[in-house]
C-alpha cells in the first residue's frame, strides 16, 4: 500500500468495557424509526460517556428501549451515523462486508451497457453513512466524509480488494475530515495513477464512450457520474441540431450529443483545464463518425458573462444545456440560489431557438424539485416564454435515494412552445 498505515490492533475504544448509549428526543426517536440515517447532536439527550470517533452507539428512545445503532462522530454536527434501524445487532465485520457486497453487486448491470464508471457505493443510501466508493475501470476511489471511517478503513479496502479485484484504491478526504495514517489523493492499493499530459488520468467506459477521470484531485472522486442517463438523453435528441453546453466541465453533455449526430456543440465553462479535458475526450472518441464529424468549440468565461456575449451576437442554438454547481450549500443560500436559477433561465431562452429543447439541471440539495421547477418556470415566464415540461429526472440507479435530503439531483426536459 502506498501511503497508507494499516492497523495492526482494534482501537482503543474497542477494549473498554462499557458500551456508549446515546439517548434521543422524542422527535428524534420519530426519525431514526422512519430509519432516517442520520442523529444530530442536539438531539441527544443523553451519553453514557463521551465516544471515540467510529465508536458503534447503541440508540435509545426516553423509555429505554433500543431503536438502532450507529457509529459515533464527537466533532460532527451529525453526531451519529445510523446504521441499523431497530433491535439488538453486531456492527462487526461481516455487517460491513456484506453491505458493501450488496453494494457492488447491485450496480453490475452496468457493466452489461459498456460501462465500468459508476458509483459502487452511495453513502447512506447504500446504508453505509459518509463513505463513497466510485469506479473508474479498474481503480476505485474511496471517500470518506465522516471520520467515523478510519478505523474500519482498513476492512473496507481488504473486502473492496478482495471482491471486486482492482488494479489500485485511491482515497479521497472531505472538507470536514483530517489526514490520519494518509493524505487526500494517496493511492492506498496498488500501483500509481498514470500521468497523461502531465496530470493524473485513469480511462473508463460511459455507455461505450471513453472518458478521462482525475482520482487523485479532481473534483468529487474525479468525474461527476450522476449525469450518466441523462447525458444520454441529450444524446438522443441532439440529431442535427446545435447545441449549447452551459457549465460544461469536461464536456459528458457535449460528447453525448456529438455522438448522437449534433452538427455542432459548444462546451462553455470557467475552467480552462476542464475545457482542455473536454477536447481530450473529442479526441479519445474520435473513431466514431458523428463524434469526428461534429465541430466543437470551447467558450471559457463566467458562463452569466458568456450567455449573453453569444446573444449579443444573435447565436441560436436547438438545444441548450444548463447544468450549474450547487448554488446553496446551507439553507440561507436557497434565495440567492433561486435568483442565480432563473437569471440563467432567462440567459437560456435567449440563445434558444423558437422550437428548441431546454434541459435546466440543479445538483442542489437544499432546494426541493417542486421549488426548482416552479422557480424555473418563474424565469421563463418573466422572459416571455413559454415552456412545456415533458419530463423531470433524478438520479441513476447507483445513485439509490433512501431519504429527502439525499434527492439532489433534478433535471428538467422542456421544450419551448410556439
Amino acid at each position: 500500500m502506498t501511503g497508507w498505515v494499516a492497523m495492526t490492533h482494534r482501537p482503543a475504544y474497542a477494549a473498554q468495557m462499557s458500551v456508549l448509549r446515546a439517548r434521543l428526543r422524542r422527535a428524534a426517536v420519530k426519525r431514526v424509526r422512519q430509519r432516517h440515517p442520520w442523529v444530530f447532536d442536539q438531539s441527544i439527550t443523553h451519553l453514557s460517556r463521551e465516544g471515540e470517533p467510529g465508536e458503534t452507539v447503541v440508540l435509545y428512545d426516553d423509555k429505554r428501549k433500543q431503536i438502532g445503532l450507529g457509529l459515533y462522530d464527537p466533532k460532527s454536527p451529525i453526531r451519529v451515523r445510523v446504521m441499523h434501524h431497530g433491535g439488538p445487532i453486531s456492527l462487526d465485520d461481516a455487517f460491513f462486508a456484506q453491505r458493501l457486497k450488496a453494494a457492488w453487486e447491485a450496480r453490475e448491470p452496468l457493466l452489461e451497457s459498456d460501462t465500468d464508471g459508476y458509483r459502487v457505493v452511495h453513502g447512506e443510501n447504500d446504508g453505509l453513512g459518509g463513505l463513497v466508493v466510485d469506479r473508474y475501470a479498474s481503480t476505485l476511489v474511496v471517500k470518506l466524509y465522516s471520520d467515523v471511517w478510519w478505523p474500519r478503513l482498513d476492512l473496507v479496502l481488504r473486502t473492496l480488494e478482495e471482491g471486486m479485484r482492482p488494479e489500485r484504491i485511491v482515497l479521497r478526504l472531505a472538507r470536514n475530515v483530517a489526514a490520519h495514517r494518509a493524505q487526500d489523493g494517496d493511492v492506498v492499493v496498488g500501483g500509481p495513477v498514470d500521468v497523461h499530459q502531465g496530470q493524473h488520468r485513469v480511462p473508463f467506459r460511459e455507455n461505450g464512450l471513453w472518458f478521462l477521470a482525475d482520482p487523485i484531485r479532481g473534483q468529487k472522486t474525479g468525474f461527476f457520474l450522476d449525469q450518466r442517463d441523462n447525458r444520454m438523453r441529450v444524446g438522443d435528441m441532439s440529431h442535427g441540431k446545435r447545441v449549447l453546453n452551459v457549465f460544461s466541465y469536461s464536456g459528458g453533455f457535449s460528447l453525448y450529443a456529438a455522438r448522437g449526430g449534433a452538427t455542432e456543440v459548444v462546451s462553455l465553462d470557467l475552467s480552462q483545464p476542464a475545457l482542455d479535458d473536454a477536447e481530450r475526450h473529442f479526441a479519445a472518441n474520435n473513431d466514431d463518425n458523428n463524434v469526428s464529424r461534429c465541430i466543437h468549440r470551447t467558450v471559457q468565461g463566467d458562463a452569466f458573462a458568456e450567455m449573453r456575449k453569444l446573444a449579443q451576437r444573435d447565436e441560436r442554438f436547438d438545444v441548450v444545456v444548463v447544468d450549474p454547481p450547487s448554488f446553496a450549500k446551507r439553507a440561507s443560500e436557497v434565495e440567492g440560489a433561486l435568483n442565480s436559477y432563473r437569471r440563467l433561465m432567462r440567459l437560456a431562452l435567449d440563445l434558444l431557438e423558437p422550437d428548441g429543447r431546454l434541459v435546466f439541471a440543479s445538483c442542489s440539495s437544499r432546494v426541493d424539485k417542486d421549488a426548482f421547477c416552479a422557480n424555473a418556470l418563474e424565469g421563463a415566464e418573466e422572459a416571455g416564454a413559454r415552456l412545456v415540461v415533458d419530463d423531470v429526472t433524478g438520479h441513476a440507479m447507483d445513485h439509490p435515494v433512501g431519504f429527502a435530503e439525499a434527492a439532489y439531483l433534478k433535471a428538467m426536459f422542456c421544450r419551448r412552445a410556439l
